[in-house]
Parts: structure tokens; C-alpha cells; sequence
């Protein structure tokens, strides 16, 4: 009987695995991929090389004026000299310290969140939410514990784009909670109720809202009444966002398997015990992708604000470029308002993957 002789697997060929594979396999596979990625290696080599040349190399970085600048590269020190305004708007130099102190708290507190090992993160989370905004209401505007009145027409630049990006993400979660159990209710007064005012408000633009809101908004006030235009604009990208996050959360409560709804009702569990308990926590953490990106479109969309005379981090950058000492130097200040806005969204998307991958109990695919 013939005997078969077995010989141990051999590892394979050291050109089809690692780096060297896989640039073989997706980008060296054939004469025509070849030269493809030759040639548009070559060509992205040049525009990050042109970028970091004139982005660093050649840029201007000391200095007081335009006189400093040389037109070889980036002239930072546009930046440099108009950084209070594109951090703080117009504040009082003197009161700076409270827009800062807004800054630090709210980057200890994010980081306090993201913290894995942070103790008592829930209690830190409901600070954040129901008390850490008054606080800081009464620490900007002042008013309160001696500080002087800074009214809102001086704050702009990032600090009204953080306020009103905060305060919609915020509030508009909660209510758009709201507003998809209602929408999704057995009683048709509330469903009806929660879907015309969420078909109402999708379908019209933000701009459009915030508009109506700086200008329509007192009309329907006494003249007696009078409320600021970020209170405004607040009320506006509230109620505009509160309305995309409702339908969020109805596709994560739609996710939910009717099992689920079935066990609770077998436990003898309340509406409210059922939702809270059982049914959102699944729901919000499906539709943390969802919810995430609706909050960097609400975070890039703070600055249409500028419709309605506020100037936020590009208002102001947009205000920098007509001034006549600076003409000729735009690049630089759209190139820093994208790379703030860059920063902030690309947190936030990070914090989702984050988020996603810590309560992940078997609904990823």
C-alpha cells in the first residue's frame, strides 16, 4: 500500500504577504495600476510638499504688521495678531479671564468624559448637563458675584460657536428623545402632534430659521420683552435640531426588536420603566453614529449665525479679511478657521468610535 508522505506547511512566499503584498496586490497588480500609482504618487508628493512649504517652511511667523509678511509663504502672523478676536470676538481685554476659564472647564470636563477609569462619570455627565451651563451663563454674562455686565454683541469667534454648538447638542437631545417616543406613541393627538412639528421644521432651512428667529421672533412679543440676539439664535438652533435628532432616534427605537418591547411588557414593566430601562439605552447606543454626525453638522452649521449679524470663529475671520491693514491675506484665515473646525469634528467623531466600540454588546456588524 502506498504511503503518502506529509511534509509540514511552508510559510508563504515572502513577496505576498505584509506591506509588500498588499502594495502588490492593490496597487502594483498590473502595468496600467503600476504607472497609475506612480504617477499620482508623484503628484500628491508635490502638493504636500508645496503645502508644507508654504504652510511652514516659508511661512512668517513673528512680527506686528503686514510689513512682516513675506508673499514666499503663509503669513501666520495675520493670525497671531488677530487671535484674541477669532478666540474671543470683541470681549473686554480686562474680563478675558472668563471666556478662558470657560475654555479650561470645558476641556477638563471632556476630558473627565472620555476618561475610561474616571469614578462617578454619571455624576460628572449630569453637572455637565443640568448645572455646568447656568454656571457658566453667569460667568460670561456676568451680573452675578460682582462680575460686570458683558453684554452678547461683544462675545463672537470660537466662544459663540462653542455656546451655541453646546447648547443645541445639549438640549436638543433630550428633546428629540421626546419628540420620537411621541411620534412613535399610541395616542394620536401626541403622534400627530410630534410629526407635524418635525416634518414642519426639516423641512425648511436653518438659515431660514435663524432668520425668522432674530427677526420674526419679537414681533410676537410684548414690547416690553426684550430678549438678545444669541438668546435668539439659541432658541432657533434648538428647536431646528431637536427636530433631525427626533428621527435619529426613531431609527434606533425601530431597530429594536419587538422581542424586547414583548419581555418588558412580560415583566409587567410601565411605559416610562420600559423606555428608560430596556428600550432607549438600546436605541441611543445603535444610533450613536447617527446622533454624532447630526452633532458636527449642528456644529459646523453655528456659522450661519452670521445671517443674523454674530460673528463667530469665521464671521470673524470673514470680518479680518476686509480690513484694510490685511488685505491679501484670506488664505490664512480660511486655512485657520478649517483647521479649528477640523479639530473640533474630528473629537467628536473619534469619541463616537470610542463610544461604539466601549458598549458594544453584539449589535455591530
Amino acid at each position: 500500500m502506498h504511503q503518502h508522505q506529509f511534509r509540514p506547511d511552508l510559510p508563504p512566499p515572502a513577496n505576498t504577504v505584509g506591506i509588500v503584498g498588499w502594495l502588490r496586490k492593490h496597487l502594483f497588480s498590473s502595468m496600467v495600476n503600476s504607472l497609475m500609482t506612480l504617477i499620482l504618487g508623484y503628484l500628491a508628493i508635490m502638493a504636500i510638499w508645496n503645502i508644507v512649504d508654504w504652510a511652514l517652511l516659508q511661512a512668517d511667523w513673528v512680527g506686528t504688521s503686514r510689513d512682516d509678511c513675506h508673499r514666499n509663504g503663509a503669513c501666520w502672523v495675520f493670525i497671531s495678531v488677530r487671535f484674541k478676536q477669532f478666540m474671543f470676538g470683541f470681549y473686554p481685554q480686562e474680563e478675558l479671564w472668563r471666556p478662558q476659564l470657560f475654555y479650561v472647564t470645558l476641556a477638563i470636563f471632556m476630558a473627565l468624559l472620555g476618561y475610561e477609569k474616571t469614578p462617578r462619570r454619571t455624576w460628572i455627565w449630569l453637572f455637565f448637563v443640568n448645572v455646568y451651563p447656568f454656571i457658566i451663563a453667569g460667568l460670561l454674562y456676568g451680573g452675578i458675584f460682582g462680575l460686570p455686565v458683558v453684554e452678547t454683541h461683544l462675545w463672537g469667534g470660537l466662544l459663540i460657536t462653542l455656546i451655541i454648538a453646546i447648547v443645541g447638542i445639549v438640549v436638543s437631545l433630550p428633546i428629540g428623545i421626546a419628540l420620537a417616543l411621541g411620534r412613535r406613541s399610541n395616542m394620536p393627538v401626541i403622534r400627530s402632534l410630534c410629526t407635524v412639528y418635525i416634518e414642519i421644521w426639516r423641512g425648511v432651512p436653518l438659515i431660514t430659521v435663524l432668520f425668522m428667529a432674530s427677526v420674526m421672533l419679537p414681533l410676537f412679543l410684548s414690547a416690553e420683552t426684550e430678549t438678545n440676539k444669541l438668546f435668539r439664535a439659541l432658541i432657533g438652533v434648538v428647536l431646528f435640531s431637536a427636530a433631525y435628532m427626533a428621527e435619529v432616534v426613531r431609527g434606533g427605537l425601530q431597530a429594536i426588536p419587538s422581542g424586547q418591547y414583548e419581555a418588558a411588557d412580560a415583566l409587567g414593566l410601565g411605559y416610562w420603566k420600559k423606555m428608560s430601562l430596556i428600550v432607549l439605552p438600546q436605541a441611543l447606543k445603535i444610533s450613536i453614529p447617527a446622533i454624532v454626525n447630526t452633532f458636527i453638522g449642528l456644529f459646523k452649521d453655528t456659522s450661519l449665525v452670521l445671517i443674523i449679524g454674530m460673528f463667530d470663529v469665521l464671521g470673524i475671520g470673514q470680518a479680518a479679511n476686509t480690513d484694510p491693514k490685511w488685505l491679501g491675506f484670506a488664505t490664512e484665515s480660511y486655512v485657520f478657521v478649517a483647521l479649528v473646525f477640523w479639530i473640533f469634528c474630528f473629537g467628536m467623531s473619534r469619541y463616537s468610535i470610542y463610544l461604539e466600540n466601549k458598549l458594544h454588546t453584539g449589535h455591530k456588524r
